[in-house]
């Protein structure tokens, strides 16, 4: 059940209230694993960012550095999508289209008119071009046999995403912009991708 749980954790952040449906076990029974793989420093788990009531389990992935779990996932394109599609999910398409031949995109729940400068100059000290990158709604993609990633709380909170639909509960860098937060947040995303292609590799 442990390594069931860390499975999950190494694609996506989910909440206590997902992981027994993922499991296909009982709630109780994951609470139990829960808190044994937190007192271990295996998982930690953070406050959303929207609804201050709910928590992410979040895996810390310098405890597994040496291991390589996970399902394997296939190549398909992939979708980021975070509230105003102009920082998070654009940096991760970039980052995404940088390391790997898949396709992807990005769209947002209420996107913005704009893509965040402090976004675009993050990229840009990446390596990463995102000065024609325009946000888009969710109604504008086509996310037929796509992977799905939400990138922010809000968003992961605001839709109904199935099952198969990954979460990143990643802080938002515009709510304190800084250079520091906006390059925090690449790595993140960088950290992120790499585990998914080893996953899928």
């Amino acid at each position: 059940m442990r390594l069931a749980i860390v499975d999950e954790q190494v694609k996506s952040d989910r909440s206590p209230i997902e992981l027994p449906q993922l499991t296909d076990a009982e709630s109780n029974l994951v609470a139990r694993h829960l808190h044994v793989l937190v007192e271990i420093g295996v998982i930690s788990r953070r406050r959303s960012s929207d609804d201050g009531r709910r928590r992410y389990i979040h895996l810390q992935r310098s405890v597994l550095a040496d291991l390589q779990p996970g399902a394997a996932l296939l190549p398909v394109p992939v979708v980021f999508v975070c509230t105003h599609n102009s920082a998070r999910s654009q940096l991760a398409v970039a980052l995404w289209v940088s390391t790997t031949d898949t396709l992807a995109t990005s769209a947002g729940t209420q996107p913005a008119s704009c893509v965040h400068p402090g976004a675009v100059a993050a990229g840009h000290r990446a390596g990463l071009d995102l000065s024609t990158a325009t946000p888009r709604g969710l109604d504008e993609v086509d996310m037929t046999g796509c992977l799905v990633v939400t990138v922010c709380d809000r968003a992961h909170e605001d839709l109904d995403p199935r099952p198969s639909w990954l979460h990143w509960s990643i802080t938002d860098p515009v709510a304190t912009p800084s250079k520091r937060a906006f390059d925090r947040t690449v790595v993140e995303l960088r950290d992120r991708i790499a585990s998914l292609i080893e996953i899928a590799s």
